[in-house]
């Protein structure tokens, strides 16, 4: 039986809008409720116990406003609190990481070499150690930390071109860039900055980010639960956040509707 409720999705700060962007392409009937968490943002920064409290009271107030799924829209969140909200809610919770399999299968057998540019506690949690066990072997991966892209977007500075160049640089120029067969978006906030990394890198390299294979998970399980909204139904989008400022609403705004896309332009 079709299911008008709404889809609940949250992250740590402003992030999640891409995920949002995504469900919203690709399933268009569904009504999504959105929380950003920028007043703790960043996450990647905090302890497991401190993001898995902030996700557990966000997950509730969502679950209280009748959503039939979550979708945690955040790495960091992902590895710090899926498993135990899976534990105490009955009903589909989407997670998301770093897509490495994905960046690791483009080599069709050969060995890849892939950066993974991620929050430090994404790097750090037992989550990610145990992706990066699987492909190792045969891969070479390069964990790379970058906490600044997050309040970048958070601050609402996508537009500093200057900026996010000297930032990226910062982060990357260590490695030998035209070895590289991709670098993998294991944040994301990291999706507004597709164009800034496409500058960056040689054109040989592939940028992956894990949304379009999350949103058509949460579609495969809604869709086997019986869930889906039913095709009459007109889909929508509703953004809350911890900070009530007007600033972080319109940023809000902005990125749903742009994707940051206004950023980028010199």
């Amino acid at each position: 039986m079709a299911s008008s409720a709404p889809i609940g999705v949250f992250d740590s700060g402003l992030g999640g809008i891409s995920v949002v962007r995504e469900i919203r392409r690709e399933m268009p009937h569904e009504r999504i409720m959105f929380f950003g968490d920028s007043e703790h943002a960043p996450y990647g920064t905090k302890t497991p116990e401190q993001v898995r409290a902030l996700s557990e009271q966000i997950v509730e107030d969502l679950v209280a406003q009748g959503a039939k799924a979550i979708v945690i829209a955040c790495n960091t969140a992902t590895s710090a609190a899926a498993a135990a909200l899976r534990d105490h809610y009955n009903l589909p919770i989407i997670g998301m990481e770093p897509a490495l399999k994905v960046a690791c299968d483009r080599g069709h057998g050969r060995r890849q070499r892939v950066i993974v540019a991620a929050t430090p506690l994404t790097l750090r949690e037992h989550k990610f150690a145990a992706l990066m066990h699987r492909f190792e072997s045969g891969h070479t991966i390069f964990p790379q930390p970058c906490p600044e892209l997050v309040r970048i977007v958070e601050e609402g500075r996508l537009a500093d071109h200057d900026l996010v160049m000297r930032t990226l640089h910062g982060y990357f120029d260590r490695y030998d860039l035209d070895s590289i067969d991709s670098v993998v978006l294991g944040c994301t906030h990291f999706i507004f900055y597709r164009d800034y990394f496409r500058e960056l890198l040689p054109d040989n390299v592939a940028i992956v980010d894990g949304n379009a294979g999350t949103v058509h998970h949460l579609d495969v399980i809604l869709e086997s639960l019986g869930a889906l909204a039913p095709d009459t139904a007109e889909g929508g989008v509703t953004l809350t956040n911890s900070d009530p400022s007007p600033r972080v609403a319109a940023l809000a705004e902005e990125l749903l509707e742009t994707g940051g896309e206004t950023g980028l332009r010199r």
